[in-house]
């Protein structure tokens, strides 16, 4: 019965994809703000709708879910974990679909580099961020299994996430990724070396053929190949931040899948204001910090704040999120004003 539940959730995330490249956005076209505003709010009344599917699925023991413990929520009287019903069910998909929205912004910045660095022209770029996300499913999909299966044979490792997650935060506070050229990385200096690339960009192609016969990779397949090196990348701080909610694993793709795809159309809204929000990495290095300190403290969090502290941890994260956004704009409003005309 998981098995069927699987089946179906991939099929309906692949319906949504092709319905958006095959029908939505089906030719190219320059994606502007308010079209990406519009399609973000597509997504996440989806992302919310699914929510009332997770509570009845878990409250009721729908097709299996909600049977095993999880192993997150392990104490001294449950070893093996306690059982989700409803209403834990969609407070953990909630937290874990913030928490991974709020991390993807962070992934933002450097797309909008990439984009900037490899002159990827704005008609294309919905189209590499389609196949950067579709890649990215498929890759975290994969990292979500052996998260999961680690975490049920050893708990210990939840333990070494979230210390990770600490020194992620701290990281993340001293490095800035504006010094860094994507065009130095070494999976693009490989590629390079092993692939012809033309020189320019060849309409919405990611590879052409040479009158010789030969293929040839395009400065847009380049970018392709950026874009899901760098989600990788981040995916090694999001999926311990989810797992530190919950060690569910369909609770934990259903959360990554409706934010990644909510993404590309959250890009084209922010991507012209990425720069408004200068405190906005410091919001997100307090959120893994926070998650960091939550699945240390665990047991102590759970019995000073009772049975629903992972609500109030959403709350937090909320909180801090809307802090970072809300300090931001109040500089920005506050530099503007000051700026003589």
């Amino acid at each position: 019965m998981v098995v069927l539940v699987w089946t179906a959730f991939v099929s309906l995330i692949l319906i949504l994809l092709a319905l958006d490249l095959g029908v939505f956005h089906r030719k190219a076209h320059v994606v502007s703000a308010r079209e990406g505003l519009i399609w973000s709010i597509v997504w996440m009344v989806l992302a919310l709708s699914f929510a009332g599917f997770v509570y009845a699925a878990y409250e009721y023991k729908w097709l299996g879910l909600g049977l095993r413990p999880d192993p997150v929520d392990r104490t001294g009287a449950m070893p093996d974990g306690v059982i989700s019903d409803g209403s834990a069910a969609v407070v953990k998909y909630l937290t874990g679909y913030v928490v991974e929205q709020s991390l993807s912004v962070d992934n933002m910045f450097v797309i909008a580099m990439v984009f900037r660095l490899f002159a990827v022209p704005a008609i294309y770029q919905h189209r590499v961020l389609f196949w950067g996300i579709l890649g990215a499913l498929a890759m975290r999909g994969v990292m979500i299994v052996l998260g999961a299966r680690l975490i049920a044979e050893f708990h210990w490792v939840l333990y070494v996430f979230g210390a990770f997650l600490i020194v992620m935060a701290v990281k993340m506070l001293i490095t800035n990724t504006d010094e860094q050229d994507p065009r130095s990385n070494v999976v693009v200096r490989m590629t390079r070396r092993l692939f012809p690339v033309t020189k320019r960009y060849h309409a919405q192609h990611f590879v052409v053929r040479r009158r010789g016969g030969a293929w040839l990779l395009t400065p847009l397949a380049l970018a392709l190949i950026m874009v899901e090196t760098t989600d990788l990348l981040f995916a090694v701080d999001s999926i311990p931040a989810i797992f530190a909610i919950t060690g569910d694993p369909f609770l934990v793709f259903a959360s990554n899948a409706f934010a990644i795809l909510g993404l590309r159309s959250l890009y084209f809204v922010l991507a012209g204001a990425l720069d408004t929000f200068r405190y906005l990495k410091v919001s997100l290095a307090l959120v893994l910090g926070l998650v960091g300190t939550k699945i240390l403290a665990q047991g102590w969090l759970k019995e000073t704040l009772g049975e629903r502290f992972n609500l109030y941890v959403l709350g937090a994260v909320l909180l801090i999120l809307s802090a970072g956004a809300i300090a931001s704009l109040v500089v920005k409003v506050s530099a503007t004003r000051r700026t003589p005309t």
